[in-house]
This record gives structure tokens, C-alpha cells and sequence, in this order.
């Protein structure tokens, strides 16, 4: 979830990190059972803690670029392939289809990547995801259904 919310791998364990660490110290009193909800209700709002972040550091280094500063923390740093194909047909198709899905995940509104995420990638039903989303049941419904057609639609699906 937290890959797809950044689309950065080394972002999301580290976001995943804070969330299970933030679990341990603060709710270790809890009941088992809880965990999973509480865990789940904090990765939510790290990452959106994360874009809020995000989003600053990009108004700021706008702001340095437009005055001449650097441009990326970053720069001429090498890049690496993420992936190495073993296997060449299938696990090309199959991977090709896996980052086509993240790309279309990627770009829906953020409710609906939680609600979709939550209800098929973790299978929370209805009223577990509302309790991590911190929503109503019918909420999740709503951004479910919408996650589901655009994903359709991105996809190349029909309804």
C-alpha cells in the first residue's frame, strides 16, 4: 500500500517502518486482535503525512530552483534496474501487468487506493476498512466502486 501511495519502494519501507514502530511504543497495551486495525489506521496516516511533506519540499525547491539554487538532491546520481527477467516471457507478461495495475493505482484519488488496497490486497470487509480508513461503511463502498471503474477503465476492462 505504501509503495503504491509514494511509488517509491525505499519510501514505503520506511514509512512502514515508522508505522509498526509508532504500533509498538504507543499501543503494546492493546488486545492482539486491535494490532492489525491500529496498524493499518497509522500507515494511513503516515502516508499522508508523507505527501503533505512531499508537496512542501516541492513548493520550496521550486522556490530555490527560481533562485538559481540546486535542483535535486539527487542529481547524476546512477540509476539501476529495478528488476532482472529470469524467466523471459511470463515473467514479463506478469510483470508488465503488475506495474500497469501500480501505475493505475498510483493515479487514483487517495481514498480509493486505501479503500481498494485495504478491501482486496489486506481482505478487510466492509466494516474493518471503514474502521482503519476512519469512515463510514457506506464510504468505503463509495470509494471501493470508484476505485473499481477507474481501475477498469485504465486497465482496459469493461465493467
Amino acid at each position: 500500500m505504501a509503495e503504491i501511495a509514494t511509488g517509491d519502494s525505499e519510501e514505503a519501507l520506511d514509512i512502514v517502518q515508522d508505522a509498526m514502530l509508532k504500533l509498538a511504543e504507543k499501543y503494546h497495551h492493546k488486545q492482539p486482535q486491535e494490532w492489525r486495525f491500529l496498524f493499518f489506521k497509522i500507515l494511513q496516516t503516515r502516508i499522508t503525512d508523507w505527501h503533505r511533506r512531499r508537496k512542501v519540499r516541492s513548493v520550496v525547491s521550486r522556490f530555490v530552483d527560481a533562485l538559481g539554487g540546486k535542483q535535486s538532491e539527487h542529481e547524476g546520481a546512477d540509476s539501476f534496474p529495478s528488476r532482472t527477467f529470469l524467466q523471459p516471457d511470463q515473467v514479463l507478461l506478469r510483470d508488465l501487468e503488475i506495474d500497469a495495475l501500480k501505475s493505475a493505482l498510483g493515479r487514483l484519488p487517495f481514498r480509493q487506493q486505501q479503500a481498494f488496497l485495504l478491501r482486496v490486497w489486506e481482505g478487510f470487509d466492509v466494516r474493518d476498512t471503514a474502521k482503519a480508513m476512519s469512515c463510514s461503511e457506506g464510504s468505503v463502498k463509495t470509494h471501493y466502486s470508484r476505485a473499481l471503474s477507474a481501475l477498469r477503465r485504465q486497465l482496459g476492462e469493461k465493467p
